[in-house]
C-alpha cells in the first residue's frame, strides 16, 4: 500500500454517511464501484492501488441496511458500519477510524460521480505534491446540483454550483494523517451546517492548501422544489444560524462572521429583500407555486432564498443574544 501521495501509488477510502437516502444511494454506490482506476496523463498509469467505500449508516429507517444486504455481490468494494442517528459529524468520524486508505475521499450519499472520479482526484493529488513538495493540502473536486434522477450526470454546470468553500465534504480527497492531526470533525455541531467548514478553518491553521480538482465531478441530486419542502428548509435554516453561532464562539473571527451572515450588511440586505420577513413563505407562495406548475423548480428555490436566507439571519442573531445571557 502506498503511503499518501509521497509515491506514485494511492489506495483511497471513499467515506460516506447516509441516512434515509437508500434510492439515490444505490446510484452513488454503482457509480463508484464503476471507476476506471488507469490514467494515461500521469507517469504512472496505474497509480491507484484500490480502493474502499466506507459507508456509515446514520441510524436510517428507510430499509437501507436491509437492502444493502441483499446487495453485497453488486458492491464488492463496500464495507458498511452502523450507528444510532446521531448526525454527519460522528458518522464521518466513524469512517475516518475504520477507513484501511491513505487517502481519505468525503463524498455525500446523494452524490453521483463520474468514471474518471478516482483518477482525476489521483492525478491531482501528485500535482499537488510535485508542486508544493509535500502532502500539506488537499484536492475539491466539482458539484453540480441536478434533479434529474434517471440520469443526474447530465446536468450542466451553472453559476449557482460555484462555492467559494475552503473545505467542504461534498467532494474533497485529503490525506488521513491531516484529518487526525486536526482532530477530526467537532461532534458539538449535532444539528445541520458547518461542521465541514469548522474543520477546514483548523486544516488551513495547520498550513493546508487547497487544490481545485474541476475533472472530479459529482453531480448532487435533491428532489426538485415543492412548496411541502419549504417548513424542512425553513428548519434547516434555524439550525445553520445555531451552529453557525457555535461555530463563531469557536473561532471568533469576520471572516466567520461573513459565512454565517452574522454582520449587520446581512441583516439590512436580507431585511430589505424580504421587506423586514413581509416577503416570506405564506405570502410568497402564490409565486413559487406558478414557478413550479411552469417547469421553474430551480427558479423557485432561488426567490425562497430571500426569505430563507431571512430565517437563517433571525437563527444567527437570536442563538447569539442566547449565548450572550
Amino acid at each position: 500500500m502506498g503511503k499518501t501521495v509521497v509515491g506514485e501509488i494511492v489506495f483511497f477510502s471513499v467515506v460516506i454517511p447516509t441516512y434515509n437516502r437508500q434510492p439515490i444511494l444505490a446510484k452513488c454506490l454503482k457509480a463508484l464501484e464503476a471507476q476506471i482506476l488507469t490514467n494515461e496523463e500521469v507517469s504512472n498509469p496505474n497509480c491507484i492501488e484500490s480502493y474502499e467505500i466506507v459507508l456509515v449508516d446514520d441510524g436510517s429507517t428507510d430499509g437501507t441496511l436491509e437492502w444493502l444486504e441483499t446487495q453485497k455481490a453488486e458492491f464488492p468494494h463496500v464495507r458498511v458500519f452502523q450507528q444510532d442517528h446521531q448526525g454527519p459529524a460522528i458518522a464521518r468520524n466513524l469512517g475516518v477510524k475504520e477507513a484501511k486508505g491513505d487517502i481519505i475521499i468525503f463524498i455525500d450519499s446523494d452524490l453521483v460521480v463520474t468514471e474518471k472520479f478516482l483518477t482525476a482526484h489521483t492525478k491531482a493529488l501528485l500535482k499537488g505534491k510535485e508542486k508544493l513538495g509535500s502532502d500539506c493540502f488537499f484536492t475539491y473536486g466539482a458539484v453540480v446540483n441536478t434533479c434529474n434522477f434517471e440520469n443526474p450526470t447530465s446536468e450542466p454546470y451553472k453559476l449557482t454550483d460555484y462555492s467559494a468553500a475552503f473545505f467542504a465534504t461534498g467532494n474533497v480527497a485529503i490525506p488521513k494523517h491531516w484529518l487526525e492531526k486536526a482532530g477530526l470533525f467537532d461532534t458539538e455541531f449535532q444539528l445541520y451546517g458547518w461542521e465541514d467548514l469548522e474543520l477546514g478553518v483548523r486544516l488551513k491553521n495547520l498550513g493546508l492548501k487547497l487544490i481545485k480538482c474541476p475533472e472530479a465531478v459529482g453531480y448532487h441530486w435533491h428532489p426538485p422544489f415543492n412548496l411541502e419542502q419549504i417548513p424542512s428548509l425553513i428548519d434547516k435554516e434555524i439550525q445553520r444560524g445555531r451552529m453557525g453561532v457555535l461555530f463563531y464562539q469557536k473561532h471568533p473571527t469576520w471572516n466567520v462572521r461573513m459565512m454565517i451572515q452574522m454582520t449587520w450588511l446581512h441583516r439590512i440586505l436580507w431585511g430589505l429583500l424580504s421587506l423586514n420577513g413581509t416577503l416570506n413563505e405564506k405570502t410568497m407562495a402564490p409565486l413559487l407555486k406558478w414557478l413550479i406548475k411552469s417547469g421553474k423548480p430551480q427558479l423557485a428555490l432561488e426567490v425562497a432564498r430571500v426569505f430563507l436566507n431571512w430565517y437563517n439571519v433571525q437563527g444567527v442573531y437570536e442563538a447569539y443574544a442566547e449565548a450572550q445571557k
